[in-house]
């Protein structure tokens, strides 16, 4: 079975940007290169699980936000970081109703350990919002982490809450 670092997108991967869809409003944060190669170092594979309800609400379409996801995933190719699969929510209960890939629901997390024979409990859930964590917990991720740049979160279910990347993977890593 297979370990997997669990990323979000917006706020994790990216500056959060409401509704970004276009590839030059695409801002990496800082050291997600370095937290990706060294967790890629340790035998994880990378996978992105992504809420993207500004498709459901007509702001961007499955075409565009498929051209920016391949457009990510060569600039971490370029960076030597494999992403093995990004799953996206596109959906919104206020347009679409109910689903079970919408975070804080676990749909997206238990395909991937479906489809790529993952090991939940050796995984680890980065996440910039309780809900992230929280898909995490209901999933049975056992390690989690809410990166709160801004130290708004004073309480988390995540393992741990985080200001910046370093401080899950160290300073010292290349």
């Amino acid at each position: 079975m297979n370990k997997a670092l669990f990323l979000d997108r917006d706020g994790v991967i990216n500056v959060e940007l409401n509704y970004l869809y276009k590839i030059e409003d695409f801002k990496f944060i800082e050291n997600i290169f370095k937290l990706c190669r060294y967790y890629q170092n340790l035998g994880y594979i990378i996978v992105v699980v992504t809420n993207q309800s500004g498709i459901a609400r007509g702001y961007y379409s499955e075409f565009a936000f498929n051209k920016l996801t391949s457009w990510m995933i060569k600039e971490f190719a370029a960076e030597g970081i494999k992403i093995t699969k990004v799953y996206h929510c596109p959906h919104h209960p206020d347009i679409s109703g109910e689903c079970d890939c919408r975070k804080p629901e676990p749909g997206m997390i238990l395909k991937a350990a479906k489809e790529l024979d993952i090991d939940l409990r050796q995984s680890v859930l980065i996440g910039d919002k309780e809900r992230d964590i929280e898909a995490a917990v209901r999933s049975g991720i056992k390690e989690s982490y809410l990166f709160d740049e801004a130290n708004l979160h004073k309480k988390s279910k995540a393992t741990r809450v985080v200001s910046k990347l370093e401080e899950i993977y160290g300073v010292n890593t290349k």
